[in-house]
């Protein structure tokens, strides 16, 4: 029941603003509004409906209108609406094309977010090009870097170089950010999950100013480092 309710709420709340959710995604101009309204009248009302409670913690703030790359551990469909919460500048997710085939939300996912098939060479080059008209426009890019949902005994993956790639040659910060209780809250396992808090932790940036691509696996090691250290405190 806990999960046919979360679908429940997802799609209710998408037939619920279509009108305003489709008004706002025929052009790339209005995509700060679509943004404003996905953060307040779909992933915050689920995060409660859910009986989850937010819970944010930020070591460094957001500047308003500075673009960033966002990356975080990725365990659970909460995951999305709880970055959402994270941030209020307007970012663009970058993340895998089968997300397309969800029943509703894939119709909105396709029209907002920059897909990319990781088994095709021209697709993944073409997410820097998508990803820099993004940056243009003053907004952010979230990257799950651990690629996917890794097995649940994994407490953090090995991490992809793309995020920190993109962030070096577009000479933006990079921002760690953990989530805590995702897992617990709403995992992949079927009969698992249940209400609770929900906390995540915004960490320290990562300057690109002064790196080149030669430095992007040793950014990667140290931001994963950063999260893996906050995920194994958390499990003491």
């Amino acid at each position: 029941m806990y999960r046919i309710w979360f679908y429940f709420l997802v799609a209710i709340l998408i037939f619920l603003f279509l009108p305003l959710l489709l008004a706002t995604t025929f052009s790339e101009r209005t995509y700060p509004q679509f943004f404003w309204l996905a953060r307040n009248f779909w992933a915050r009302p689920i995060i409660y409906g859910m009986g989850c409670l937010p819970r944010i913690e930020y070591q460094e703030k957001l500047e308003k209108g500075k673009s960033y790359m966002l990356v975080a551990n990725h365990t659970s469909m909460l995951d999305i609406m709880l970055m959402l919460l994270v941030s209020q500048n307007p970012f663009v997710f970058v993340g895998k094309k089968e997300l397309v085939k969800i029943p509703v939300f894939g119709f909105f996912y396709k029209r907002v977010c920059i897909m990319v098939d990781r088994d095709d060479v021209k697709s993944r080059t073409g997410v820097y090009r998508r990803a820099q008209r993004r940056l243009n426009q003053g907004l952010s890019i979230c990257i799950f870097p651990e690629g996917g949902v890794p097995d649940e005994s994994v407490l953090l993956d090995t991490f992809k170089d793309g995020a920190f790639k993109m962030a070096i040659a577009h000479k933006i910060p990079v921002v760690p950010i953990v989530f805590l209780d995702n897992k617990k809250r709403f995992s992949f396992t079927f009969l698992s999950g249940g209400p609770g808090r929900m906390r995540a932790k915004m960490l320290h940036f990562f300057n690109t100013d002064k790196l080149n691509e030669e430095d992007k696996k040793k950014l990667n090691e140290e931001v994963r480092q950063g999260i893996l250290s906050e995920l194994e405190e958390a499990t003491r």
